[in-house]
């Protein structure tokens, strides 16, 4: 499928796709000057990230409840869309030590488009199809649509597959009143206007979007407990600067000394989780293990149920 004459026309007159009067000159600006007309623009997308907080809650929740449900997270886009998906989605397993089917990404062009041009590939509705398919969306999954411009065929197309199929679905885009928009069951807009360099999405586009992923998966995971207080207690102890990380969070979780934490991970198996859960609830590692079980790994729910 060929964008038609319809869509070339809105592409034109998309906010991103305009000209940003001060960089008019850019090609002419020192090194300092350019670096400082960056700057300022950067310093922008905060903003308009901040306004769409209400939406980017909901997806927390969203995924959250999908995740607990036995549910998935899949990112679908193109081009720097999708890399910024594939980035995020690769990240989750070392930081929440979770399976590699909970977040998972679908690129247009597939794993070869991270790192070659095969900007081709948005156009093809047909593969999007294809490989949605294969994930077989199901009604616990989420599937978010990241388009800048908010009309890419390929993820139109795919997150269109999957609401047709019962899965839930967010379009991130930062162009109001899009195709995708309106494919999707709920949308997520980060107006931040002209990039520097005209239509460059890698920019402020792409700045707004990994913002608002990283709040979305860390969001998700932080309310499934995989969080407490502020610690990454399901991290992965996979070598020795990680054991020691874990020793560390250990000790500040639970308020215990370097000893007795490196000692409870020892006894834990090296599961951080399993170690917080036995020190914080004063647990063997066995009723430490299972009320993680019953909490589906909720830490803080699963002290209070070693407690009780």
């Amino acid at each position: 499928m060929k964008p038609t004459r319809a869509q070339h026309s809105d592409l034109r007159q998309l906010t991103t796709e305009q000209i940003l009067s001060t960089a008019s000159n850019l090609d002419q600006m020192s090194s300092l000057e350019i670096a400082r007309l960056m700057n300022d623009e950067d310093a922008t997308v905060a903003t308009a990230v901040r306004r769409a907080l209400p939406q980017i809650a909901r997806a927390i929740d969203t995924v959250a409840d999908g995740l607990r449900n036995g549910g998935r997270l899949i990112y679908v886009g193109a081009g720097t869309s999708g890399r910024l998906g594939a980035l995020d989605a690769s990240e989750i397993p070392p930081t929440f030590n979770t399976s590699p089917q909970t977040v998972q990404y679908i690129m247009a062009g597939g794993p070869r488009a991270l790192g070659a041009s095969t900007e081709a590939s948005e156009d093809d509705t047909k593969l999007a199809i294809q490989e949605i398919k294969k994930r077989r969306p199901r009604k616990h999954d989420v599937v978010l649509g990241i388009a800048t411009s908010g009309r890419t065929p390929f993820t139109i197309a795919a997150v269109e597959y999957a609401r047709s199929r019962g899965a839930h679905t967010i379009a991130l885009t930062c162009n109001p009143n899009s195709p995708l928009e309106r494919a999707a069951g709920f949308a997520i807009v980060t107006e931040v206007g002209a990039e520097v360099v005209a239509g460059s999405s890698r920019m402020k586009a792409g700045t707004a979007h990994k913002m608002v992923l990283n709040m979305i998966s860390t969001g998700a995971m932080t309310r499934l407990g995989y969080v407490f207080g502020n610690l990454m207690v399901n991290v992965w102890t996979k070598n020795e600067k990680l054991v020691q990380r874990a020793i560390r969070i250990v000790e500040q979780a639970t308020k215990t000394d370097h000893e007795t934490a490196a000692r409870a991970l020892k006894d834990s198996g090296n599961r951080t989780p399993v170690a917080v859960v036995m020190l914080a609830a004063g647990v063997g590692r066995s009723k430490a293990a299972a009320a993680l079980k019953k909490s589906k790994g909720h830490v803080r729910e699963a002290i209070a149920i070693a407690e009780s």
